[in-house]
C-alpha cells in the first residue's frame, strides 16, 4: 500500500505491545495483535 502511495525505502519496525494494560488486551493476546512501526520516503 506504501509503494502504490508513491513511497520508497520502506522499512518495517519491530511488533511492539500497544495493547498491555488496555481492556482489550486479552483478545488481543488471543489474537496476536501488535502494532507496528513504518517509515519510508517520497522521492
Amino acid at each position: 500500500m506504501m509503494q502504490d502511495s508513491g513511497f520508497e525505502d520502506i522499512r518495517i519496525g519491530p511488533a511492539v505491545d500497544t495493547f498491555g494494560g488496555a481492556g482489550g488486551e486479552p483478545n488481543a493476546r488471543k489474537f496476536e495483535v501488535f502494532g507496528y512501526a513504518f517509515i519510508g520516503h517520497k522521492p
